[in-house]
């Protein structure tokens, strides 16, 4: 299992597809603020839920300073069919090989439904400005995370 972040570590850098095969890396972000969400699947209830939040909420995360990465084991033409077939505006990339999962801590045992399953562990990481961990949240709800983000961080 790896290990989860903590606020002030330095957030691992990363280059990942997006959903049109474009790389994306998060030092392309420094000097903004981003929150980098992790979710099992493209194209199923919970995580469709979720970003859509993150899309409707895009223009008030961006205003206060913050972009928005959304990362799953997706490869890119189902993270494209995803956005598509959802209208997000959320960035989304993805990490077949779960290689940024681990070293954000966001790929381990988890429980579902009752059995004890490895994959991939809903999270969301807050990276400040200089590249930190400011906020690392594990295990959070598809459903009205993205509220409770607005509200904790008092945007």
């Amino acid at each position: 299992m790896s290990e989860r972040l903590q606020p002030g570590d330095v957030a691992p850098a990363f280059t990942l597809p997006d959903a049109d095969g474009n790389e994306v890396s998060l030092s392309d972000h420094k000097g903004r603020k981003v929150i980098v969400y992790f979710y099992p699947a493209a194209l199923t209830p919970g995580c469709t839920k979720q970003a859509c939040d993150f899309t409707d909420n895009l223009d008030l995360l961006a205003g206060a300073g913050y972009d928005v990465i959304g990362v799953s084991p997706d490869k890119p033409e189902k993270l494209a069919k995803f956005r598509e077939k959802e209208s997000l505006k959320v960035t989304l990339v993805g990490d077949p090989d779960k290689t940024v999962l681990e070293a954000y801590g966001a790929f381990g045992e988890k429980k579902l439904y009752g059995k004890v399953v490895t994959g991939v562990i809903r999270s969301t990481i807050i990276v400040d400005e200089e590249g930190k961990v400011e906020r690392a949240l594990y295990n959070v709800k598809a459903t009205g995370h993205v509220a409770k983000i607005i509200k904790d961080l008092g945007i």
